[in-house]
This record gives structure tokens, C-alpha cells and sequence, in this order.
């Protein structure tokens, strides 16, 4: 059985989402993404400033299987990003819904949330999908 925690949201390339209240989200991969990648020994993360469209490739986790692009599952300004993956990339593999978050987005279309799934959607389809 995966881990999905509820109260986030999923997108179907295997990227979670927590928003906050002022309208920041919060993305990183899920813990199922990161068991099948195996060992990240590399993240590259968008620089704060960049503008990102959701479904768009921003960012990259290299593992020693394969290099996997990270899709934003939501549009607008990148506004943080989690630096100590520079040097620990493993922290994605510890803790990919805590610490492993990779960065942080000010939402410009918060409706783009609606066609993310939810927990229960999102461990369906990963019982059933492989990156």
C-alpha cells in the first residue's frame, strides 16, 4: 500500500500539491514517484522568478536508475524553492510530502486545482501505473 496523504493534491505525472491560504503551493513528487526512480542523487529546481504553466516540465530529479522531468501541475510565479535538495537530494527519498518538497509556486489560476485528483483518485491510479 502507497502513501497518499490526503488533503493535497495529485497530478497524474506523479506531482502533489499542498496550497496554503494565501495561495501558495507547495510541490513536490510522491513518495510512489520516488520509490520507483529508487536513489535521487541530483535535483535541478526552477530559480525563483520563473513563470511556470501548468502540466509544463520545470525542474528535474535525476536518480541512479534515470533522470525524470518534474511537471508543475499548477501556472504562475516560481516563489521558493527548497535549496537543500542542492546538496541532499535524498531528502526526497526520506520524506517526499515533508522536507523533499522541491518548490513553491504563487498560483494565478487556483481552478487549475480542480482537475488534479485527490488522494483516493491519485492511490488508484498509482496501484496501477509505473513512471
Amino acid at each position: 500500500m502507497i502513501n497518499v496523504p490526503t488533503g493535497l493534491k495529485y497530478s497524474n505525472s506523479h506531482e502533489w500539491v499542498s496550497v496554503s491560504d494565501d495561495g501558495i503551493a507547495t510541490i513536490g513528487i510522491t513518495e510512489h514517484a520516488q520509490e520507483l526512480l529508487g536513489d535521487l542523487v541530483f535535483v535541478e529546481i526552477p530559480e525563483e522568478g520563473t513563470n511556470v504553466s501548468a502540466g509544463e516540465a520545470c525542474a528535474v530529479v535525476e536518480s541512479v536508475k534515470a533522470a525524470s522531468d518534474v511537471y508543475s501541475p499548477v501556472s504562475g510565479e516560481v516563489v521558493g524553492r527548497n535549496e537543500a535538495l542542492e546538496d541532499a537530494p535524498e531528502q526526497i527519498n526520506q520524506d517526499a510530502f515533508g522536507e523533499g518538497w522541491i518548490f513553491r509556486v504563487q498560483m494565478t489560476d487556483p481552478s487549475e486545482l480542480e482537475a488534479l485528483m485527490d488522494s483516493e483518485d491519485y492511490a488508484d491510479m498509482a496501484a496501477t501505473d509505473s513512471l
